[in-house]
């Protein structure tokens, strides 16, 4: 996948963990919309071509770091490194080249969402983040 302008690319070979739906407020204002789709990978696990991301010092909801990566000439965001889940890194779903495979199975921070964000059936809503485990 890749950012809006292509000045980041990336790879990973390994499998997708998880698709999950964030909705927290700070996801909203990263993607200016209602919620950020995640596709969870093994933390380290990617490899990039081209531009390496800039990256944006945030905290999340829960208090603990969220690093931000992003494209310093486009503003495309690309992937979080988040501490609540220090084995993860999380892929934007909008920056990869085929996005027919993504379905959700969890969607998070549900506190925060927009009222009229409904997901689809079996998908596992969690007020915040879902128990540690």
């Amino acid at each position: 996948g890749g950012c809006l302008c292509g000045a980041v690319r990336y790879t990973s070979k390994s499998q997708p963990l998880l698709t999950a739906v964030c909705n927290c407020k700070k996801c909203q204002r990263q993607t200016g919309t209602s919620f950020s789709i995640l596709v969870a990978i093994p933390k380290g696990t990617l490899e990039f071509s081209g531009g390496k991301p800039a990256t944006y010092n945030d905290t999340g909801g829960s208090g603990l770091p969220v690093l931000r990566h992003f494209c310093a000439k486009c503003g495309s965001p690309v992937y979080s490194e988040v501490a609540a889940t220090p084995a993860l890194d999380w892929v934007k779903a909008g920056t990869l080249d085929d996005t027919t495979w993504l379905q959700p199975q969890v969607s998070i921070w549900c506190d925060s969402a927009q009222p009229w964000v409904k997901m689809g059936e079996g998908v596992a809503c969690f007020a915040q983040n879902p128990p540690a485990s």
